[in-house]
């Protein structure tokens, strides 16, 4: 009896730890879709842009990113994806590259196949409808002040609205600061019947050295959301890709225009709060960047750790990939500043430069540096 007994829990356990592992097979992020989102990086897109989306991106587990081209669009090789994300570079010049009838497939693509379409800076102007700047027509948005495109660069200051706050809800109570360069200022175009959805707004008074007129980007629209046909479009003013902190915007605009879950990411991802001034670049600023640049070659350790600090404190977004060839320097010290810095900076594209320094890497001290950051820095 008690042999009987032994055998029918036995029986009964296995059942069990069977549904449990059924269970959790559902559940479990290798039966939920995953998402593949196109980033295009044809003629016009900006290399390091490109990169840089396709990294924030990563973030995302549930997310495959690939660059693709406008051959490859030819090809009809987008309808394998979900979304396509136009990066910062050239606006006319990836639409150049695109042609005609990479235009109809792309708006095909979303108008009605239903599919999602991003636009960051260079692809905002893109996207939008601006009468006289050749475009894809997709949003409802007008780009103004033309003669002063290149009004200037560096971490400005946007607030959201209340639709912003749906979709990012972790910037609740939080000022908010993204890297900027040459960007859009948009408005809603009142001839089109379908509207956007003004997400955020300019805080920031863009006009370095008074090469724009003062007073046109506060207020204007920074991020908009908005459907187009069957599919859905979201455009965005700034780099979130290029800023730490608020990487993790770029995969949540993704899952948006897929229209799937918003799903939370780690706390490591985002950091709002790090970034609490505006900084832009003018003419003086500009200088002591290249200064500092200079510094960098500097036999002094010092020096070199004093200029990578610096060059943070400037938020100088070309400053975060500088730091890669500090990898390599002789100076033990400056290889574990530039290790550091690009674990703070969340440069996950550094990761192989990285795992090579730490192999040929000698002194102990920097080895425990360079395997923290490696470690920080891979997407788990």
């Amino acid at each position: 009896m008690r042999n009987i007994s032994i055998i029918t829990v036995i029986i009964f356990s296995l059942f069990a730890c069977q549904n449990i592992e059924n269970k959790k097979d559902i559940n479990s992020e290798e039966t939920q879709k995953i998402l593949k989102i196109a980033v295009f990086n044809g003629n016009g897109a900006g290399e390091i842009s490109v990169i840089e989306t396709i990294e924030a991106l990563k973030i995302d587990k549930g997310i495959i990113a690939e660059p693709l081209s406008a051959s490859a669009i030819q090809n009809g090789q987008l309808n394998d994806f979900d979304a396509l994300i136009f990066p910062g570079g050239s606006g006319s010049k990836q639409l150049l590259n695109l042609g005609e009838t990479g235009k109809e497939i792309v708006t095909d693509f979303v108008e009605n196949q239903g599919k999602g379409i991003i636009g960051i800076c260079a692809g905002a102007y893109l996207l939008s409808s601006t009468v006289g700047y050749p475009n894809l027509k997709i949003a409802s948005s007008v780009h103004i002040d033309r003669a002063h495109y290149n009004r200037g660069r560096g971490l400005v200051e946007f607030e959201l609205t209340d639709n912003g706050f749906k979709v990012f809800p972790e910037l609740k109570d939080h000022h908010l600061f993204a890297q900027y360069y040459d960007g859009p200022v948009l408005v809603q175009n009142d001839s089109t019947d379908v509207k956007y959805k003004e997400l955020g707004k300019y805080v920031s008074d863009i006009h370095p050295d008074n090469f724009a007129p003062e007073g046109i980007t506060p207020g204007k629209t920074f991020i908009l959301n908005q459907s187009k046909g069957k599919g859905k479009v979201f455009l965005i003013a700034g780099h979130p890709e290029s800023t730490p902190g608020m990487r993790w915007m770029i995969p949540r605009m993704a899952r948006w225009v897929c229209g799937s879950e918003l799903v939370t990411y780690n706390n490591k991802w985002v950091r709002p709060q790090i970034n609490n001034k505006e900084i832009i670049f003018d003419i003086a600023l500009r200088k002591e960047e290249k200064n500092n640049y200079w510094l960098l070659f500097s036999e002094d350790p010092q020096e070199q750790i004093k200029a990578i600090n610096t060059l943070y404190s400037y938020r100088s977004r070309p400053a975060v990939r500088w730091n890669i060839g500090l990898l390599r320097s002789d100076h033990p010290k400056t290889r574990q500043t530039a290790a550091k810095m690009l674990m703070e900076t969340e440069y996950t594209h550094a990761i192989l430069d990285l795992e090579q320094a730490l192999k040929i890497e000698t002194d102990s001290n920097t080895k425990k540096v360079l395997e923290e950051a490696i470690k920080y820095l891979e997407h788990k």
